[in-house]
């Protein structure tokens, strides 16, 4: 047997978030992980997070949380960097068993590559309110000026795939603004939404700026929880992906194709109300 494969059947990987944003991780844990069975759930029917309470955003996540579990996840990725500030401290005390990944601001990346001595972070209010991104800040970001945008009107753009229009492209260039304004050279992208508008905003920075997505890393961190779990699929066939949103399954479906080119079927399913 290949080292790292395993006999029984596999524990799929278990991905959330309030929508389409945790597609951005998905692609890349599919990337890392090829041959690693998947459920992706989008809790659409609650979006966005960024505008609720820490109360119901874990209520939320506390019952997506369960049903992965019973669905088989051993190992689950919060690919939601609102939910990541709000619940990961508290679901890894209420399942100690489970092997939990969040999402960090890519604060640190950003302060070493920095040339300017300034960068800036996109995210929601929630995040950039939260004791980790507050404990990130303190730890790797002394030595530079960090200028927080909260741009929480983002992730609707990316839920409607509407993010080339007049309207839109307005949105994207008024947050981006002060970013740009105090000649930030490097700028962490702290909601999963938003890498899908990277080339937009590369568009309207017009060069010099490094727009940082962790969700490469956040994958390479799910594969070494697998490995260190013994659960981690090295080889053989095409695995099962199973795709869940608490919305309307056309509308995920379309998502699925547009922002990651994948074909597949979608089950509605609401957890929480």
């Amino acid at each position: 047997m290949p080292s790292g494969a395993v006999a029984h059947k596999p524990a799929p990987i278990g991905v959330f978030d309030s929508g389409v944003g945790g597609l951005s991780v998905l692609r890349e844990i599919h990337r890392a992980i090829p041959f690693h069975p998947t459920i992706y759930y989008a809790d659409q029917a609650h979006l966005p997070y960024g505008t609720k309470s820490n109360a119901e955003l874990f209520a939320y996540v506390d019952a997506i949380t369960r049903w992965l579990i019973g669905s088989g996840a051993q190992v689950i990725v919060l690919a939601c960097n609102t939910a990541s500030a709000a619940c990961l401290r508290e679901l890894r005390t209420a399942y100690p068993d489970v092997s939990f990944v969040g999402m960090e601001p890519a604060i640190k990346p950003a302060v070493e590559a920095t040339q300017t001595g300034v960068i800036g972070v996109l995210a929601t209010h929630v995040t950039a309110q939260g004791e980790l991104y507050r404990a990130t800040m303190a730890k790797v970001a002394r030595a530079v000026q960090v200028i927080t945008q909260p741009a929480p009107e983002w992730v609707m753009l990316v839920e409607r795939g509407d993010w080339h229009s007049p309207e839109a492209r307005d949105k994207l260039a008024q947050h981006l603004a002060p970013i740009l304004s105090a000649h930030a050279d490097q700028v962490a992208l702290a909601c999963t939404h938003f890498p899908f508008l990277r080339d937009a905003l590369e568009e309207l920075a017009g060069g010099g700026v490094t727009f940082i997505d962790p969700a490469p890393a956040v994958a390479r961190q799910t594969r070494r929880m697998l490995q260190e779990r013994g659960l981690l699929i090295m080889e053989g066939r095409q695995p099962h992906h199973r795709y869940i949103t608490s919305g309307d399954a056309v509308h995920l479906k379309a998502m699925l194709a547009r922002l990651i080119d994948v074909q597949a079927e979608v089950t509605e399913l609401r957890l929480a109300d």
